[in-house]
């Protein structure tokens, strides 16, 4: 429920992200002047402050929806930044191992635990829970090529997940990037390769949810 949450707040404010640059654009010269070139942080900064007067002008009607549009921004940056903590907690409470490998942070940790509660039935096997996050190679071979392509099924949110953790250890684990210019020097693409470490993580991933189903089993 936080996850569902805190996804639909981050989609609205970048929603209001969105408006609110397209409005600098469309501003009066003057208005526009002021705010070409801010940060997000900083464009709301000043447009909550912003007293509008009487809406009978074209500034004036610009500063208002600037304004409410900015004041959005910071209230969902709050809601998001508390659900944040939240979720953070809980995670570190009910997954501490999960929260502890490499480059799992409490969001990814949370979708990863939310694809895993709603399907308990399908956790039978590390190969199991590959193919319900859709890291699970499928065969592609034709005539004396053999190779495997992406899996376009399962769960998208966890697929995205494993995705955001194999980014992060290619960038700062140093294992991860040993492997990658292994496998790119075997003539793999960087798709094949990206799709061989989510499977790696799904395969660490599935250990520690069966040793916490274990426990709680237990």
């Amino acid at each position: 429920m936080l996850k569902s949450t805190k996804d639909s707040a981050m989609k609205g404010r970048t929603q209001a992200i969105n408006q609110m640059k397209a409005l600098v654009v469309t501003a009066p010269v003057k208005l526009r002047a002021v705010l070409r070139g801010l940060t997000t942080n900083r464009l709301a900064a000043r447009c909550t402050k912003w007293r509008h007067g009487q809406l009978g002008t074209p500034t004036a009607a610009a500063k208002y929806a600037l304004r409410s549009l900015a004041r959005r921004y910071v209230q969902l940056t709050q809601e998001i930044e508390a659900l944040d903590a939240q979720l953070a907690r809980l995670t570190a409470a009910f997954a501490p191992a999960l929260m502890e490998s490499f480059g799992i942070g409490p969001d990814t940790a949370a979708a990863l635990l939310v694809t895993a509660g709603s399907n308990p039935e399908r956790l039978k096997s590390e190969a199991a829970f590959a193919a319900l996050c859709g890291v699970s190679p499928v065969p592609a071979s034709s005539g004396k090529t053999n190779r495997h392509r992406l899996n376009r099924g399962g769960d998208r949110q966890a697929n995205a997940a494993l995705y955001r953790i194999v980014i992060v250890r290619l960038r700062y684990h140093e294992s991860t990037r040993t492997y990658f210019q292994r496998r790119m020097e075997e003539e793999k693409t960087k798709t094949e390769v990206i799709r061989c470490l989510k499977r790696y993580v799904a395969r660490e991933v599935f250990s520690i949810l069966h040793d916490i189903g274990e426990r709680r089993t237990a």
